[in-house]
């Protein structure tokens, strides 16, 4: 069983969670930081332009919007442990992507970036004690707490790596 509170994390979030198998935290995020690298290292770079269907998001698409979405959690993450009450708003995945210009960013670079943004964000966590990890905020006018932040960023990964396994590389 996760070493993650489900009721303290909104529901849209409890599908990228159940994905993570590993129980605690730091364990999850050290695998994260190494699998999702690998998975993405693994891609022939002719794929990494592709898309299955008009408006989807290619390869090079997708891990930046990982990053993207990785940077959001991991501010509010780091926000909410250091008890700011700021209530922090959503953000619109599709606006960024349609802006990102990961189109232009070559395979090494994407993932170069994404493995500083990562290691990074694993560093923070793993500086956190437990009453930070137990900290909670409201983001997208919804409560979630710090643990359950970390989880997710293992889990919104797996989503995605599983999707592109599904519809990217058949």
């Amino acid at each position: 069983m996760l070493n993650v509170d489900l009721s303290r994390v909104p529901e849209y979030y409890h599908r990228y969670i159940n994905k993570v198998t590993q129980k605690d935290l730091v364990p999850a995020l050290e695998e994260h930081v190494l699998s999702t690298h690998s998975f993405f290292s693994s891609i022939p770079e002719e794929k990494w332009d592709y898309r299955y269907a008009e408006g989807k998001w290619s390869i090079r698409d997708i891990l930046q919007h990982l990053m993207d979405a990785e940077r959001i959690f991991g501010f509010r993450a780091l926000a909410f442990a250091r008890q700011d009450k700021t209530h922090i708003p959503g953000f619109d995945e599709n606006a960024y992507a349609e802006v990102s210009e990961a189109s232009r960013r070559s395979k090494a670079d994407l993932l170069e970036e994404w493995q500083l943004v990562t290691r990074s964000h694993l560093k923070l966590f793993q500086s956190f004690s437990e009453t930070q990890l137990e900290s909670e905020g409201i983001a997208n006018e919804a409560s979630i707490y710090v643990r359950g932040i970390g989880f997710i960023f293992c889990g919104h990964a797996l989503h995605h790596m599983g999707v592109v396994r599904e519809r990217y590389l058949v």
